[in-house]
C-alpha cells in the first residue's frame, strides 16, 4: 500500500494540475506522439494519454497546431512577373535576385509598359523609366535571354551577345527562330505585370 501511495499521488497531482490548464514550457515541442513519456519531477516516466484523460473532454485545453506554409512570397500566383511582347504572352524562368524584385514591386500597383527599339540585329532594348539595383556580370547571351542593361534598360534577346548584365530571367516558351519571328520585324512594347 505504501508504494502505490507515491503513484497514486502523483497521477492525482498531474490530473489536477492538467484539469487547471497546465501548459507545457515554449522550449519544449508543442507536438509531442500519444506514446510519448513525460517525466514528473521525482523522475517517475508517466505516459502521455495519463496526463491528458481530462482534456479529452475539453477540445479548448488541446494546443493547437497548424501546418507550416513553406513557400515563399515569389511562389505565389499573385507574385509571378509576366511579361507580354506585343499581344505574346510569354513564359520566363525568373531569377531569383533583387533586381527581379524590384522590378516585382514596380508592377504591384499597375502593369510597367516598355517601349522597345530593336539594335544591333540581335536585340530589343528599352528604358524602365528608373534605375533598379544591379549585379553586373560579364555574360554572353543567347536567344530568350532577358537582361539589365545599365542599370535601367531591358534588353531581350533573339540572338547573342557578350557584354556585362544582369540576368534577370529566360523566356522558355519559344524556339530561337520564334524569338527571332517577335523581335527582328521591328520596335515592340513590352509589358510586366504582377
Amino acid at each position: 500500500m505504501r508504494k502505490s501511495m507515491p503513484i497514486l499521488s502523483i497521477l492525482l497531482l498531474s490530473i489536477t494540475l492538467t484539469a487547471c490548464g497546465n501548459v507545457q514550457n515554449n522550449s519544449e515541442s508543442n507536438v509531442q506522439s500519444e506514446t510519448s513519456s513525460n517525466t514528473i519531477s521525482d523522475g517517475l516516466s508517466v505516459p502521455e494519454s495519463t496526463l491528458n484523460s481530462s482534456e479529452d473532454s475539453n477540445d479548448e485545453q488541446k494546443p493547437q497546431t497548424s501546418v507550416e506554409d513553406n513557400s515563399s512570397p515569389q511562389e505565389t500566383e499573385e507574385e509571378t512577373l509576366k511579361m507580354t511582347i506585343g499581344s505574346t504572352p510569354v513564359s520566363v524562368k525568373w531569377e531569383d535576385n533583387e533586381s527581379v524584385n524590384y522590378l516585382k514591386k514596380l508592377c504591384r500597383n499597375q502593369p510597367l509598359t516598355i517601349v522597345m527599339s530593336m539594335y544591333g540585329g540581335f536585340e530589343q532594348v528599352g528604358s524602365i523609366g528608373s534605375d533598379i539595383p544591379r549585379n553586373d556580370v560579364q555574360t554572353t547571351t543567347s536567344s530568350g535571354d532577358i537582361v539589365l542593361y545599365s542599370g535601367n534598360q531591358l534588353v531581350v534577346f533573339y540572338g547573342s551577345n557578350s557584354w556585362a548584365y544582369t540576368k534577370l530571367g529566360h523566356i522558355t516558351d519559344k524556339t530561337p527562330q520564334e524569338m527571332t519571328k517577335l523581335l527582328s520585324g521591328g520596335n515592340v512594347t513590352i509589358t510586366l505585370s504582377i
